[in-house]
């Protein structure tokens, strides 16, 4: 299936068989939108190739406006600090758009702690690849991961996106940034979406996922904890079927147990908090 990789205006770059054409929307195709990442059917109207037919979409995004995405790569590195908030609220993004999130760690050379706390936390959850885009560690892994599938990159700025891509693309494709020496924070590069391709790995490389607004998470407050795949085992433990590991008693809570007696990461548990009282916040404003 021929699929959209760039979008400009009323032009869309299309990656076909023989290879990457310029199409135009056939009549209501522009209304009714087109996005990067759609599969789409090509047909020949004299000298223009046009987009005359749209599949049905796996999800759509609207920050950034993506379609079909398979997975999201969430990228870590000791380099800028890791913010373990934006992880959270990725992956719970992921979740709710039927996203399979990874947790890829560049520059694992630099940080035994980080790949550590990442090994032990996350990777119960979560698929983890330790990665260094600038010695080649572990992209093979990753590329493996890749394949067959439209994945796109998450994360601060600075953690290595960029180089991630060029390494796995085997050619300068994406734009590097820099961190700032003043206050260690990266310069964003990426302006628009773009899906670059080799062979079977299609990357979609796009700013605006780090950005996410908790408010704009599609999960109201009450079911956040079913998307907390670590707390799922302890869930039944719990006194009351409808227990949000929140104001209830640590005796009759199994996750809160579970936080005091370390089988449960506290750090994560108190980010699950604020994330649950920012989408009750927005509840208790839209619901009255």
């Amino acid at each position: 299936m021929d699929i959209v990789v760039k979008k400009i205006a009323d032009n869309f770059w299309v990656k076909t068989k023989d290879g990457i054409v310029l199409a135009k929307p056939r009549g209501t195709m522009k209304a009714r939108g087109i996005f990067v990442g759609d599969k789409v059917k090509l047909n020949s109207l004299h000298s223009d190739i046009v987009i005359e037919h749209i599949e049905k979409r796996h999800n759509l995004l609207i920050r950034p406006p993506l379609a079909n995405l398979d997975q999201l790569v969430i990228v870590l590195s000791p380099m800028p600090k890791p913010d373990f908030y934006v992880l959270d609220k990725l992956m719970l993004f992921s979740y709710a758009y039927d996203i399979e999130p990874i947790l890829v760690v560049n520059k694992q050379d630099l940080s035994d702690e980080l790949n550590d706390y990442v090994t032990e936390v996350y990777k119960p959850i979560m698929k983890v690849v330790l990665v260094s885009a600038k010695t080649g560690y572990g992209i093979e892994e990753l590329k493996f991961l890749l394949r067959n599938k439209l994945s796109a990159f998450a994360g601060q700025s600075a953690v290595g996106k960029s180089a991630l891509i060029n390494s796995i693309m085997g050619e300068v494709i994406a734009k590097e940034g820099e961190i700032s020496k003043k206050v260690k924070r990266g310069k964003n590069t990426t302006r628009h979406c773009e899906i670059f391709c080799k062979e079977d790995i299609l990357i979609a490389d796009t700013a605006g996922f780090t950005s996410l607004d908790e408010t704009l998470l599609p999960i109201p407050y009450y079911e956040l904890p079913l998307y907390y795949k670590d707390y799922l085992p302890y869930m039944s433990r719990c006194r009351y079927s409808d227990c949000k590991h929140i104001s209830e008693d640590k005796a009759e809570c199994a996750v809160k147990t579970a936080v005091c007696n370390g089988q449960l990461d506290k750090a994560r548990y108190n980010r699950y908090t604020e994330i649950y009282k920012i989408l009750m916040d927005k509840w208790v404003r839209t619901h009255g």
